[in-house]
């Protein structure tokens, strides 16, 4: 039941960000409606937990980072495909955002931060391009990307 509710949530989070631009607004957006420690954010969390304990999401492992595709664009989250990530104190492969990407900082030891966003939500524009980097801690990390769209450089 666990992941057909974690559909169900992918695809409301979603729907709130609709076809607003991916910039800082949309950011401040999230964090207001969703906000770290509200009940949205905290059951958001608890799946990722349980769907990495029940082994439905980041199945794949390299790099110390653990990943997968939870849901893939034109499902559950409409335009947006569904990524989970598992990073302690790592700096993960380059890559940039074609279409951009949304993403949540889901806290589970220390005080992790990524790319140096404290937990919560975080937006990246298209075109935009980093290693992702946890630091302080142990997190889960979910982003939604329009279409499913990465390019991963090698870099």
């Amino acid at each position: 039941m666990s992941r057909a509710e974690f559909e169900t949530l992918v695809g409301e989070i979603a729907g709130a960000i609709g076809e607003r631009p991916l910039d800082a607004a949309l950011a401040d957006h999230l964090n207001a409606t969703f906000p770290e420690g509200g009940p949205v954010f905290t059951r958001l969390a608890a799946l990722c937990a349980e769907g990495e304990r029940d082994g439905w999401l980041m199945a794949r492992e390299a790099g110390g980072i653990k990943f997968g595709r939870a849901v893939k664009p034109g499902a559950a989250a409409g335009r947006f495909s569904v990524d989970v990530v598992r990073m302690k104190d790592v700096k993960g492969p380059h890559h940039v955002h074609t279409t951009g990407e949304i993403g949540a900082i889901l806290p589970l030891e220390g005080a992790p931060r990524f790319d140096g966003f404290p937990p919560g939500w975080y937006v990246y524009p298209p075109g935009s391009d980093h290693h992702p980097t946890v630091e302080g801690g142990d997190a889960h990390v979910l982003y939604l990307l329009p279409e499913g769209a990465i390019e991963f450089t090698g870099r």
